[in-house]
């Protein structure tokens, strides 16, 4: 099957890219990968050539082993990138993907530990989607009630499939299902004057802005881009494939992938500083540097070495000190 699996990433996300195309790589995915960014690209991508077949302004690639192809497209926007993953993917869909059958986002911070066969086998079941960790919101928690309220002042009918609340840094659909792209759009530019712009998210830096400075926790956009997601999911007659909390790792199980959400992200986590704090190293730590090898490699030897010595100190610190 014609697949296209895209992100969006711009300063140091550089890091958790390379361990996202590494994991695609190691479970065996093969064909286009589009990076979406702005600002310079990183050292590591220095032998990516200009590739004017894309047809998109300023599109370079880089060739990985076996078929992986990594296309870097620079992206003219200033939306912030939480709030422009829909018009990124359609851009892909209209235009240098008009070919795929299936298409995924993943955040920049994810890396997958299952065979990438799971993943399309996913999609093509419905709409491919992971809950948050934030969830359940039940049909008549006041988040999904003003929801419902706001939107239908808008001509946005919204009917409730599920208390899941998904994460939005993972989506998985086939072209027949791509109309929800449409509506999330939609739904975002709906909602930008209500936050300020879609050029501002409340994540700052990697750290959450505090709920009650926009708001308090009944407010219906407080995450936009995931919230946004969740509505289109509710006003879109799809068929809609949701997996757990296992998903992305929140849980035990039979996990997919590891999202790093919030901070610090696993390539600025100092074990061994962390450790003195009382903090175990997490999951997502861990799997960043079993990702860290190749093909791609942005660390030096000492660095992978140290990594991984490091994580393993502090993994057998925190057996007996931690908060």
């Amino acid at each position: 099957m014609n697949v296209a699996i895209c992100t969006l990433f711009e300063g140091h996300y550089h890091y958790g890219l390379a361990a996202l195309t590494n994991s695609l790589y190691n479970k065996g995915y093969r064909g286009s990968f589009y990076a979406g960014y702005r600002g310079e690209l990183p050292k590591w991508a220095s032998s990516a050539t200009e590739n004017p077949s894309l047809k998109w302004i300023g599109a370079k690639t880089l060739l990985l082993a076996e078929g992986l192809k990594l296309h870097f497209l620079p992206v003219d926007t200033d939306r912030h990138f939480a709030n422009y993953k829909p018009d990124f993917m359609l851009a892909l869909w209209n235009g240098i993907a008009s070919d795929a059958k299936q298409m995924f986002y993943f955040d920049p911070d994810i890396t997958i530990c299952r065979s990438w066969n799971t993943f399309e086998e996913w999609a093509s079941c419905g709409v491919a989607v992971s809950e948050d960790v934030n969830s359940p919101l039940q049909e008549l928690h006041p988040r999904r009630v003003a929801w419902r309220r706001f939107f239908s002042e808008k001509g946005i009918e919204l009917k409730f499939k599920n208390e899941t609340y998904v994460n939005s840094g993972f989506v998985g659909l086939t072209l027949e299902n791509r109309e929800l792209l449409v509506m999330w759009q939609r739904i975002q530019e709906t909602i930008g004057y209500l936050i300020g712009g879609l050029n501002l998210s409340i994540f700052q830096d990697e750290h959450l802005v505090k709920l009650e400075q926009v708001g308090g926790p009944f407010m219906p956009f407080v995450t936009a881009d995931q919230d946004a997601l969740n509505a289109a999911l509710e006003a879109c007659n799809l068929n809609i494939s949701y997996i757990g909390k296992v998903g992305m790792g929140f849980q035990d199980g039979f996990i997919l992938m590891h999202h790093a959400v919030g901070g610090p992200k696993p390539w600025r986590w100092h074990s061994i500083r962390k450790i003195m704090e009382g903090f175990v190293p997490r999951k997502v730590d861990v799997e960043y540097w079993k990702m860290a090898n190749g093909p791609i490699i942005t660390h030096s030897k000492f660095e992978i070495v140290w990594g991984r010595l490091s994580l393993k100190i502090a993994l057998a610190i925190g057996r007996f000190y931690k908060k």
